[in-house]
């Protein structure tokens, strides 16, 4: 992708309103989506992130709210607008007694290919998916993960400089995961532009450049997953003296060099205390051992995915999922 390219907007989404019913499933979202780089959403079931890449793939029209895919309007230039983009959340396939190879070769028709590059394409998708080996067997004898993996493959068929991946690796063990990581790096290195929903803070952490966390369809808060997590608190430091009754003397040190004191807790010799400075663990380790105090263990810990949430939903991310189950259930049942 060139310089010009990475400096657009790939998308730009103002306002965004979707309401079903009694039910506003999306209330006023914005983003702004860098193109060349990975865009994620993350937020617990029934957030609102599918009804929001909806709208912007053209798929549902906002109540309120205007979005552009670069610089193209949603709603008055949808037919361009699908030009540029590619989804995934549904499963790809126009016949379950058809097996893998011939529905892609079918996707692959529909889009323009001629027979052999059509055939081509098939092979090295599923090859990609690591799908060789079932290419021949019908879709409805395909696991869910397996299903996933299809899904993707089919929307890299003609890649567009978009592409939307609606929680890509639900339900795929850590293997395939893993792979389907490795591709969403590639497909941005080869010239598109990812935006990612999906509920692991983890995935966001390896794939995205900038996340937007929706919950209850608003965006409560947007930066880097560094950003995020230091907007919830200093990072912890956890020690473990050698010998037990030098707990006392440890505190103390670290009292002293971390200029930290009733955040600290201490038991059993371990000690673990606040860090707002990475660098003074350099400076602790040093006083300690000029006081003779040996470590069996020292750690620096970020805030969890779990603080993140309980900090700017209110809400731990285990009780998000329990209370927001039924919601998301009624959600689906809405086609949201």
């Amino acid at each position: 992708m060139n310089a010009k390219r990475r400096n657009e907007w790939a998308v730009e989404a103002r306002g965004l309103v979707k309401t079903f019913g009694d039910n506003r499933a999306v209330d006023g979202v914005g983003l702004n989506v860098r193109a060349g780089s990975i865009y994620g959403v993350l937020g617990p079931n029934g957030a609102g992130k599918t009804t929001t890449i909806r709208m912007l793939a053209t798929l549902l029209r906002p109540d309120k709210g205007e979005a552009r895919i670069f610089g193209h309007d949603v709603a008055k230039e949808s037919h361009i607008v699908r030009q540029l983009i590619g989804v995934t959340g549904q499963y790809a396939s126009v016949d379950e007694s058809l097996s893998a190879t011939e529905n892609l070769i079918i996707f692959s028709r529909l889009l323009g290919l001629g027979r052999i590059e059509a055939r081509r394409k098939a092979v090295e998708l599923l090859e990609e998916f690591g799908l060789t080996e079932a290419a021949k067997r019908p879709l409805k004898h395909f696991s869910g993960g397996m299903r996933r993996r299809l899904d993707l493959a089919a929307s890299l068929i003609a890649q567009p400089p978009l592409i939307f991946l609606d929680e890509p690796t639900t339900g795929l063990d850590p293997r395939t995961r893993s792979q389907m990581w490795d591709t969403i790096r590639r497909l941005v290195v080869t010239g598109s532009t990812v935006l990612l929903t999906t509920q692991y803070l983890d995935e966001a952490d390896q794939l995205a450049d900038r996340i937007a966390v929706i919950d209850r369809g608003r965006v409560v808060a947007e930066g880097t997953v560094d950003e995020l997590k230091a907007s919830v608190g200093t990072s912890a430091l956890h020690l473990r003296v050698d010998h037990a009754q030098d707990i006392a003397d440890a505190r103390e040190i670290v009292e002293q060099v971390l200029d930290v004191r009733s955040s600290i807790a201490a038991e059993a010799g371990k000690i673990t205390a606040p860090l707002a400075d990475a660098a003074q663990v350099t400076d602790l380790l040093i006083a300690l051992r000029t006081r003779g105090i040996r470590l069996t263990e020292i750690s620096v810990q970020k805030p969890t995915l779990d603080e993140v949430f309980l900090t700017i939903t209110g809400r731990g991310t285990t009780e998000i999922v329990q209370k927001d189950l039924e919601q998301s259930n009624r959600t689906e049942e809405a086609g949201v």
